[in-house]
C-alpha cells in the first residue's frame, strides 16, 4: 500500500470525530469500532477533499501499487461498504459518502479539523485545489446540514426536539411507523362513526349538553379522515415534501389528536377506568411521535441534498 502522510489531526463531521493517527472513531463522544486499513485510507482521502469527486482510479492508485494483482473493483467496493457500515451510512441515502455513478465518490458533509496536541480553532477543510487558508479561518459549507451552526445549541433550548437531536433511522422504518399511526387514527374515526348510536348514550351520561360534544366528534372525524388519507398516501408513496407539509399542518393536527386521545373513555365501561387513563396518556404522546418521525425524515432529506 502506498505510504501517504495525512495530517495528524482530529477530523469532525456530523456527529463523528476521527483521529487520523490512530483510526479511533467516536460518535457524540462515544467510542466506535476502530477504522483500520483500506477503509481508513479511503476515509482520510475523502476527508481531506470534502465536496470533491474522488475517482475510483485515484483510490485504486492510493490503495494498491501499480504492480499489485487484485480484483480492484471488488476490493474497493468491499472497503467502501465497510466504511459505510462504520459510519451508519448507506449508498441509497448517503449522509457522508456519496457514490457518483461511473466516476467515484464524494464526501458530502462538511469537515472540521483540529490539532490533537492542544485546543485550537476549528477550521473547515477547503478542497485541496483551493488556496491554503490561514490557520483557524473557517470556510462556510452550505451543502452540509448535519453540523450545527454557531449558536445552534442556544437556539435549541426548548422542550421539543430538533432534527439534530434525533437518532438516525432508515427512511423505510420512518415510512412504516408513520403509516401505521395514520391507519390507527383512521380506525378510530371509522369505528366511532360506525358505533355512533352506542357513543351518544355514553356521552349523554358523562357530560351535560352532550350534543355539542357529539357534534365536535362528528366534525373532527370528518375532517380527520381526508387528512389521514392524505398523510397515509404521501407516506406510502414517499412524497418528498411530506415533512415540510406535516410541520405546516402540525398546529391543526395537535389539537385534533389531543381531542381524540380521550377516545378510550368511550369504552370505559368495557375496559375500566385505569386502562382508559393509560391508553389516553399514550395517545397524548402520539402527535409528538409523528412530529419526531417527520423531523428524522426531514434530516435525512437535508443530508441527501
Amino acid at each position: 500500500m502506498p505510504d501517504t502522510a495525512y495530517p495528524k489531526s482530529i477530523f469532525r463531521f456530523g456527529l463523528f470525530e476521527l483521529d487520523s493517527a490512530t483510526g479511533e472513531l467516536r460518535k457524540e463522544g462515544i467510542a466506535r469500532p476502530r477504522v483500520q486499513g483500506q477503509p481508513l485510507e479511503i476515509l482520510l482521502h475523502l476527508l481531506t477533499r470534502p465536496g470533491e469527486v474522488v475517482s475510483r482510479e485515484e483510490l485504486r492508485a492510493q490503495l494498491w501499487p501499480a504492480d499489485t494483482f487484485v480484483d480492484y473493483d471488488h476490493s474497493l467496493n468491499a472497503a467502501v461498504n465497510k466504511l459505510r457500515d462504520a459510519l451508519n451510512d448507506s449508498a441509497e441515502n448517503p449522509r457522508f459518502i456519496q457514490t457518483i455513478p461511473r466516476r467515484g465518490y464524494r464526501f458530502i458533509a462538511s469537515v472540521r479539523v483540529e490539532d490533537p496536541v492542544g485546543p485550537s480553532p476549528a477550521a473547515t477543510l477547503p478542497p485541496l485545489s483551493s488556496p491554503a487558508l490561514p490557520a483557524g479561518q473557517v470556510i462556510p459549507d452550505s451543502a452540509d446540514a448535519s453540523d450545527p451552526e454557531p449558536g445552534a445549541e442556544s437556539k435549541r433550548r426548548h422542550a421539543l426536539s430538533g432534527p439534530d437531536d434525533l437518532p438516525d433511522a432508515p427512511r423505510g422504518v420512518i415510512q412504516l411507523l408513520f403509516s401505521l399511526l395514520q391507519v390507527m387514527y383512521l380506525a378510530f374515526y371509522f369505528t366511532a362513526l360506525a358505533r355512533l348510536r352506542w357513543v351518544e348514550p355514553v356521552l349523554s351520561q358523562a357530560v351535560p349538553h352532550s350534543h355539542w360534544l357529539l357534534g365536535t366528534l362528528l366534525v373532527t372525524a370528518l375532517i380527520g379522515i381526508p387528512l389521514r388519507l392524505y398523510l397515509l398516501s404521501a407516506s406510502i408513496f414517499g412524497y418528498k415534501g411530506l415533512p415540510v407539509k406535516f410541520h405546516l399542518l402540525f398546529p391543526f393536527i395537535l389539537p385534533l389528536d389531543e381531542l381524540w386521545a380521550l377516545a378510550p373513555f368511550l369504552l370505559v365501561d368495557q375496559i375500566g377506568l385505569g386502562l382508559a387513563l393509560a391508553a389516553t396518556a399514550a395517545l397524548l404522546y402520539l402527535p409528538f411521535s409523528q412530529r419526531s418521525l417527520m423531523l428524522m425524515g426531514e434530516f435525512n432529506r437535508k443530508q441527501e441534498s
